[in-house]
């Protein structure tokens, strides 16, 4: 369980008002030593609800924060009984207090105990009676102990005067004079002689503390002779009646009726006079953070107090703390007490393997070829591949991935941090890591020519049938000799050795020592490759699935600017090593698996629901394809078979609505559920986990601790890990799982914040870029889905706007709004007006769409799309497609980024990009999304979507 620190220099008691008010203050990481009564928790939970009660926990639970459950009503010596006509209140308080002596006579006196409320009766009663327990203020408490911490004081402040606002209010509303309601018999009389009006209350949720209106009811609305609603204006008026209550309205003489506009702009008029603020809210552009306090059962509004800004609307840095706000995404620096644990590797004092460590490894650095294919730029090099031929003549297949663990202790400070991450996080533009840099691009990155630590997996194979003899796991030494990028592999791979000259590891051999070196990385690429295509197709006899993603490349200009996003074909190399990692992750499973059947971390991936493909049979037979859906086999081949020769983007589009229709693989304990629920529905494999990516994965980490566990247990020897129940494998499961969503959820959202920003400074009637081909993939009732393979994008393109006019195309096929109506089928979607043209927008159809972007400003602006002519988008400009330099998708980052940035200058907004931050909060300035499809390639098939994980 959690400790308390003892470097503190007194430990914190907080009332239970405290604790109900002001949690966000208590969460500061620096407040420490911070014992909460049972007492208080549970008027949280009494008192303040479930959502108010589960965060309190979750910060008790929280191994970052120094702070810890007192169950002091379980306890004999602080247990108080409630006296008679004590009230509830000041039971708790004494309880607390109370308790608060106990601990500190507990302590031997010599820990003081400063206990925090906001009763001054407490603090007049208990301020002096027992030395060594101060009971003071909370606001004296951080006035005096932490008059730095300016955050908590203004969070203080502002917490204050949201509550003293509150009160007043309902001061106000218990002081004002509402007229009693008449009786019964008086009301019926008064409807029946026409003096009242009888209706039902709908009170305008956007104004609702000064606009309601009476809907007249029954022979009200016959008698009357009124056409319209009768405006109620402000809460006096409206009498405590609530939305949707049946109420009795007295008119105003006639010659004082006036329209809805006039008669509130009238009112605004005298509340402003009076002083009062005017009731429409100010706009700010500020996203801020806010806490919901509590929600009245009779207004539309809930009450709740300021936390803090992130940022301006629209704003880079403040949408992005956005989006980690809203997938409650936590990313502090790492701690002192953390990086204190983290090895030294400096030109001062740089870091070397150990004696002990060449004891106990086998050491691969004279032995093997090992090398690393990732993308450019790449610098938490988890993996690493060799390939050699044995004595014996069979090959040796190795995968060799960086050893976290050895620096990783169960239960370290760290630890627990990158359990708490328990994922890398991925944005467009940049990363979080989950484990310091020292470990993530330097110790644990297995870097070209260095020695580092690896957990290695290595299988004897035949030398023809590739088929596996034997295989061996164990923990190594390695120095990696090359470490490609994929494109140079490729080129390699492909026989152009004219790409040798971007290889550093080549550049100052001699001829023949290059040429002799370069033989043998062809051969051992070349190899892998082989040996990859044969796993490839034993997996596809068995049913694996290749589903469809895009990857994009920005094309420049000659001034550098972005000129062209165009979808980058995978390479072969890329299902090499991928191909590799699975092989390794299935072996894993199996071993781990074998030696805990009840407690290992192994990923499950279940078989879609068959109503699920019920659109992409639907889809498939409109373009004459049968789509067999009945086992993950007859899927894949009926996806190959679905091949349109005049149209490739068919196929792509068919393998993606087949990954729209599966769920996202999991996490779990083996002991949580039967064998036969462990298989990996789109790997067609029976058992599967995550054992390669440590430096980015806390599941491969527990994986890696696992397989150690499984070595003792094998060799016989002691276990050094202390493994985790089934239970605790389970709670640790569903929370990875809950992160990965969340690392999902803000990778799609930051990446659709990017194009956005691209495509937000052009106009969409003028810039041609704005303009491309589109292909329907769906029909919706009022319009269609459009996927845009030109960027990728997909979006709604509706046919019918509005005002209810409908799409029109005249002889020119460009289209226009017209008054008409929509008929929809099962593959097809009719548009036709009142003049009686129609046009008939099939599946499949290629259209031309216009890019725009729609600006909002509570919501996050969106992309636009448009569909402007029934015909296929034919490019005009044939310079977009001549030869020029093709760079990552990160150039388009940073083209964002760039223009924000003088945007900012331009309206003075001071705002640092790239600077302190960077260095505090993430390792670098990542390469992106390219990047992040490259790196997370390994977590098993070749194409992924972001609604379907491996």
């Amino acid at each position: 369980g959690k400790l308390l620190s003892s470097d503190v220099t007194h430990y914190v008691i907080p009332d239970w008002k405290v604790v109900q008010d002001y949690l966000e203050i208590l969460e500061f990481p620096e407040l420490k030593g911070i014992i909460c009564m049972q007492t208080a928790c549970q008027a949280v939970q009494h008192q303040r609800g479930r959502r108010q009660y589960n965060k309190l926990r979750n910060l008790l639970k929280d191994a970052r924060h120094d702070c810890i459950l007192f169950a002091n009503e379980f306890q004999q010596h602080c247990y108080l009984p409630r006296e008679r006509g004590e009230s509830m209140e000041k039971w708790q308080t004494r309880s607390i207090y109370n308790a608060a002596v106990w601990y500190y006579h507990h302590c031997q006196d010599r820990m003081p105990i400063v206990m925090v409320t906001e009763d001054e009766e407490a603090i007049q009663q208990y301020g002096s009676e027992t030395e060594g327990v101060f009971v003071i203020s909370f606001k004296n408490y951080l006035d005096n102990f932490w008059p730095d911490l300016k955050a908590a004081h203004e969070l203080y402040d502002s917490i204050l005067q949201s509550r003293q606002e509150r009160e007043n209010e309902s001061q106000e509303s218990h002081g004002k004079e509402y007229p009693e309601h008449l009786p019964l018999e008086v009301l019926e009389a008064g409807i029946k002689s026409g003096r009242y009006i009888q209706g039902i209350l709908n009170v305008n949720k956007h104004r609702a503390q000064i606009e309601a209106f009476v809907r007249l009811q029954g022979a009200s609305s016959k008698d009357s002779g009124l056409i319209s609603d009768i405006l109620i204006h402000g809460m006096k008026a409206r009498n405590r009646s609530i939305h949707g209550d049946v109420v009795v309205v007295e008119l105003l003489p006639k010659n004082e009726w006036k329209g809805r506009i006039a008669a509130l702009c009238e009112n605004d008029s005298d509340d402003k006079a009076l002083g009062e603020s005017p009731s429409e809210p100010m706009p700010t552009d500020f996203r801020v953070v806010v806490r919901i306090d509590s929600w009245e059962s009779t207004s539309v509004y809930p009450n709740g107090h300021f936390v803090r800004v992130l940022g301006r609307i629209g704003d880079l840095e403040g949408e992005i703390a956005t989006i980690l706000v809203e997938n409650s995404i936590s990313v502090v620096p790492f701690s002192e007490a953390q990086m204190c644990e983290m090895p030294v590797n400096t030109p001062e004092n740089p870091w070397k393997v150990s004696p002990e460590e060449e004891q106990e490894r086998k050491d691969l650095r004279k032995t093997h070829l090992v090398f690393s294919i990732d993308p450019k730029g790449c610098e938490d090099v988890d993996d690493t591949l060799s390939v050699r031929t044995l004595n014996n003549g069979n090959l040796e297949l190795g995968v060799h991935i960086a050893d976290v663990t050895h620096f990783v202790a169960p239960n370290s400070y760290i630890d627990v941090e990158a359990r708490t991450r328990a994922t890398t996080y991925y944005l467009a533009d940049r990363r979080y890591d989950m484990l310091p840099s020292i470990l993530s691009a330097d110790l644990c990155s297995l870097l070209g020519g260095v020695d580092r630590y690896a957990v290695s997996v290595m299988w004897e194979l035949d030398e023809t049938s590739y088929e596996i003899k034997k295989v061996w796991y164990g923990r190594t030494i390695i120095r990696s000799a090359y470490k490609l990028f994929y494109e140079a592999a490729q080129e390699l791979l492909d026989g152009n050795f004219s790409i040798v000259d971007d290889i550093p590891e080549l550049k100052d051999l001699d001829e023949k020592s290059r040429q002799a070196k370069l033989e043998e990385l062809v051969w051992a690429i070349g190899k892998l490759t082989d040996i990859a295509r044969h796993i490839r197709a034993k997996r596809d006899r068995c049913g694996a699935l290749e589903l469809e993603g895009v990857e994009v490349r920005v094309q420049l200009d000659e001034k550098k600017n972005i000129h062209d996003l165009i979808p980058k074909q995978p390479l072969e190399v890329h299902e090499t090593v991928a191909e590799c990692m699975i092989l390794a992750n299935h072996w894993v499973a199996k071993k781990i698996w074998e030696n805990f059947p009840h407690q290992a971390l192994l990923r499950q991936h279940p078989s879609p629901h068959q109503e699920f493909f019920s659109e992409l049979r639907e889809c498939a037979k409109a373009k004459g394809f049968f789509i067999d859906t009945r086992s993950n086999k007859t899927l894949a081949d009926s996806l190959d078979n679905a091949n349109d020769p005049n149209d490739p983007i068919v196929n792509r589009l068919l393998r993606s609505m087949a990954t729209q229709a599966m769920s996202n693989a999991l996490y779990f304990s083996t002991g949580s559920c039967a064998e036969e629920e462990f298989h990996h529905y789109g790997l067609a494999l029976d058992k599967y986990t995550h054992f390669t990516s440590p430096i980015r994965r806390y599941s491969d980490i527990i994986v890696h601790r696992l397989l150690m566990a499984a070595i003792s247990k094998d060799k016989k020897m002691e276990m050094k890990e202390n493994l985790l129940s089934n239970k605790d494998l389970e709670e640790l499961c569903r929370h990875i799982n809950n992160r990965n969503r969340a690392a999902q959820h803000s990778q799609k959202q930051s990446t659709e914040l990017f194009q956005c920003m691209y495509f937000k400074d052009k106009d969409p009637e003028t810039e041609e870029r704005c303009i491309s081909d589109g292909v329907i993939y769906s029909i919706r009732t009022n319009g269609v889905l459009v996927f845009i393979p030109r960027f990728g994008i997909k979006g709604a393109a509706y046919l019918k706007n509005k005002d209810g006019l409908v799409i029109s195309c005249g002889p020119d096929s460009r289209s226009e709004w017209k008054p008409g109506s929509l008929q929809r089928f099962q593959n097809k979607i009719i548009s036709t007006t009142t003049a009686g043209q129609s046009v008939t927008f099939h599946l499949f159809d290629h259209v031309t769409v216009r890019i725009s972007v729609q600006a909002l400003r509570c919501h996050s602006d969106t992309i636009r799309l448009e569909i402007i002519s029934n015909k296929p988008y034919m490019i005009p400009n044939t310079e977009l497609f001549h030869q020029s330099s093709l760079l990552l998708k990160s150039e388009l980052v940073k083209e964002v980024t760039r223009s924000m940035e003088e945007a900012q200058l331009a309206q003075e907004v001071k705002v640092n990009i790239i600077q302190e931050e960077y260095q505090e909060y993430c390792q670098t300035k990542g390469q992106s999304l390219y990047t992040l499809l490259e790196e997370i390639r390994d977590l098993a098939l070749l194409d992924v979507s972001s609604n379907y994980r491996t």
